[in-house]
């Protein structure tokens, strides 16, 4: 194998065009086979699990909202500015016309 010292539950996610965190987004599994390394270069202090989360269109709170992460990417960039002390789980709940 390309990777012989990666040991991932699911290799298949490895190089598959997604960057998983975690064990994958390691130097023994080359970044996820390559996809992480954009990510890694952008946000270098951003460890999560889900690093396809950030800068996809939806401010994903937690921990994906972050400096570390670029506010999500840039997602929750509004939410932050509009709602500064709001810290919820769900923020792109918020004004979405219903009422949870």
């Amino acid at each position: 194998t390309k990777y012989p010292d990666c040991k991932v539950d699911k290799p298949y996610r490895i190089g598959n065009g997604r960057c998983t965190g975690g064990e994958y987004n390691t130097e023994a599994c080359g970044w996820g086979g390559g996809d992480c390394i954009e990510f890694n270069t952008k946000y270098p202090d951003c460890k999560i699990d889900e690093p396809s989360r950030i800068g996809d269109g939806r401010c994903d709170g937690g921990d994906e909202n972050t400096e570390e992460c670029g506010w999500d990417g840039g997602d929750c960039t509004e939410l932050n500015a509009k709602y500064p002390d709001c810290k919820v789980d769900y923020p792109s709940s918020i004004g979405n016309g219903r009422c949870t």
